[in-house]
């Protein structure tokens, strides 16, 4: 299965952050994930990219998924994985 590139933006201490890097581990879907906790500039440009204030942010490519809520709504109605598979 081909995968888009994933991205989680998460920081040490939220426990929403911790589920989503569980539930994509628990899918087997390969991510990177940046730490923000103590890294205020990358924060402050995630934030701007995406429109959100809060963490985890998960991109699939270019595109903002939102947070752990959304996510796991979306893998709830089965629409998660084929968000973060590329097309072929």
């Amino acid at each position: 299965m081909q995968w888009k590139k994933i991205t989680t933006y998460t920081k040490d201490y939220c426990p929403y952050c911790h589920k989503a890097k569980a539930l994509l581990k628990d899918l087997g879907v390969p991510f990177t994930d940046i730490d923000v906790t103590h890294d205020e500039e990358t924060y402050r440009a995630v934030k701007m990219r995406s429109g959100l204030n809060t963490v985890p942010q998960i991109f699939a490519g270019d595109t903002c998924l939102g947070g752990f809520s959304d996510i796991d709504a979306l893998h709830k109605t089965g629409k998660l994985l084929p968000a973060l598979q590329q097309k072929a």
